[in-house]
């Protein structure tokens, strides 16, 4: 069961992001400060929901939530500055567009770079301990696939409806087929492997 809150005294912010290991669009990030009392039987992890019950999550944690915000980083500046630093701008971008400054911010995952001296714990499955970050990572995940539908309409052949822009062997099938395009991460290894077809020789011994 999800706990409501890391401690009792601050205005806490939970923030997490979706995306990142996509090999296409841009990457999400979200940041949700909660009443303290706040629990939903369906809220967890966003990978661990359905896509039916995350969109119903969507609609109650923007109902419940004192303050949220989302933002977002595109592919050519994951390109141009990684997506770990990408990762952090989108967080801070959150931060920054919420409308009450929060005293805490809880991050999902093992590091995290300050954002104006705001105090910050990073919880390695953050997501599926704390309410707050599961209500982020639900947003930014509901953000996300919701951005990734009109990029499907624009180049259908990666079924961006369905795969979201993650590296599944139909995308990277599909990629080998057609090429990239101008949404794909070009830093990142975007074709599956090819299978050697004939093992190298070990030398011998002496």
């Amino acid at each position: 069961m999800l706990q409501s809150f890391y401690q009792a005294e601050l205005t806490e912010a939970g923030c997490d992001e979706a995306g990142r290991g996509c090999l296409a669009g841009p990457v999400f990030a979200a940041a949700v400060i909660l009443p303290k009392n706040f629990a939903h039987p369906l809220l967890n992890d966003s990978k661990q929901v359905t896509e039916k019950n995350r969109n119903q999550l969507r609609i109650i944690i923007e109902s419940s939530a004192l303050y949220f915000a989302v933002a977002s980083i595109d592919n050519v500046e994951i390109d141009r500055i990684n997506i770990l630093k990408a990762s952090f701008k989108a967080m801070h971008l959150a931060i920054a567009a919420l409308k009450k400054k929060p005293e805490l911010l809880l991050i999902d995952g093992n590091r995290f770079v300050s954002y104006k001296k705001i105090p910050h714990h990073c919880i390695i499955k953050g997501d599926a301990t704390y309410t707050s970050i599961a209500a982020a990572s639900i947003r930014a995940k509901t953000f996300r696939d919701e951005y990734m539908l009109p990029l499907h309409e624009e180049f259908p052949q990666y079924d961006w409806n369905k795969n979201k822009g993650y590296g599944t062997a139909a995308h990277r099938s599909a990629i080998g087929l057609y090429g990239p395009c101008k949404y794909h991460r070009k830093t990142f290894r975007l074709k599956a492997e090819q299978p050697l077809l004939f093992q190298p020789l070990l030398s011998s011994p002496g």
